[in-house]
């Protein structure tokens, strides 16, 4: 789900298409949604403000979750971020993305 206010994009909780894939999998599926909303939304990976990433198992996952998404945002770019342990709504999701972005000025 998406909401635009006030030049702001909020995406709701993103999962991978394929909850059966490895942690790296999961967070570039996951990541692809995002940019493909972001994308709907007149904004990018260029223009975040905020991220919330929820681990399901934050002792193995984080270091393989964070490799991609350093790949991920561009240089410079980074927004602030936080990274927690959370049961999932389905067993087989090792990860979910919130996102905040600037919508992206003409």
């Amino acid at each position: 789900m998406i909401v635009t206010h006030g030049g702001v994009v909020y995406l709701s909780g993103q999962v991978a298409a394929d909850p059966d894939a490895d942690i790296q999998e999961q967070t570039r599926s996951t990541l692809a949604r995002v940019d493909a909303l972001l994308a709907e939304a007149g904004s990018s990976s260029a223009h975040l403000l905020s991220a919330t990433i929820y681990l399901r198992d934050i002792d193995n996952d984080f270091a393989p979750m964070n490799e991609v998404w350093n790949e991920w945002v561009p240089d410079g770019h980074a927004p602030a971020r936080a990274c927690v342990e959370a049961h999932m709504a389905r067993s087989a999701l090792l990860v979910e993305i919130c996102i905040t972005a600037a919508v992206a000025e003409d």
